[in-house]
């Protein structure tokens, strides 16, 4: 399979009224660059894709930035995280990052080459966290969220997360990142931070309670991470009551 040949396949896939509810999750992005297809259909061209392509045309479709598609950039991703060289791995991340322009490729992403060294994942994650694109930001949390809120976890991560400024997204900044850094991009941002800190709630309550006990983030954020905690099964009823009470 070409990457002309991939576009073909997205297009072969398409769902008009897919398409239509999904562009209404993403208003931050030109809906006549959505195709229409979903998630599984796309992991399974990416499959394909990665199987059946020459190392050449990989490189080619991997090189070929921006992508015309939201399809193209999903599959983009699919494709690097099935990469097993951690180098190669990272750097076809890096290149790709200041690509991203929505919360949906961000998300569901597992490049489980980076943990062969999780020093240098962490210290990626790290600086993606501090950078000035809201959306390089946000697939730095969902890294940490993916693969650090378990066995790997660190109490320093929260620190990390907590840290971020939001104020790096002012819309008077100049510069291609303060060109992206739209409210709705920011509002991602914030999302995807109280997202964390529900998850790390649920499987780091000891180490993330204080938190929110000691009111550490932002009150939007403060509140937003109540709630999805409260929304979540894998909180007690006895932690959310105790939760309810610091909104």
């Amino acid at each position: 399979m070409t990457p002309a040949e991939l576009v073909k396949r997205l297009l072969a896939e398409q769902d008009l009224k897919y398409r239509d509810f999904h562009a209404s999750l993403l208003p931050n992005i030109d809906k006549k660059s959505i195709i229409g297809v979903r998630v599984p259909t796309m992991r399974k061209i990416a499959k394909e894709f990665a199987s059946s392509a020459t190392p050449v045309e990989l490189g080619k479709f991997l090189d070929k930035l921006p992508h015309k598609y939201f399809e193209e950039n999903q599959v983009h991703l699919f494709v690097v995280e099935r990469i097993k060289d951690f180098d190669e791995c990272l750097a076809r991340i890096e290149q790709f990052l200041p690509y991203i322009d929505n919360w949906a490729v961000c998300d569901g992403k597992s490049p489980k080459a980076l943990l062969k060294d999780e020093t240098r994942f962490l210290a990626s994650i790290e600086k993606w966290l501090k950078s000035r694109e809201p959306y390089t930001v946000r697939f730095g949390v969902n890294m940490l969220m993916n693969f650090f809120l378990d066995e790997r976890f660190e109490k320093r991560f929260l620190k990390w997360i907590a840290a971020i400024d939001e104020n790096v997204f002012d819309d008077s900044d100049s510069g291609a990142a303060g060109a992206k850094a739209r409210p709705t991009d920011r509002y991602y941002v914030q999302m995807v931070i109280a997202w964390y800190f529900a998850t790390a709630l649920a499987k780091q309550w000891d180490a993330t309670f204080p938190y929110i006990k000691g009111r550490k983030l932002s009150p939007w954020i403060h509140n937003k991470t109540i709630q999805k905690a409260c929304e979540s099964y894998r909180i007690t009823a006895e932690q959310k009551e105790t939760l309810r009470k610091l909104k």
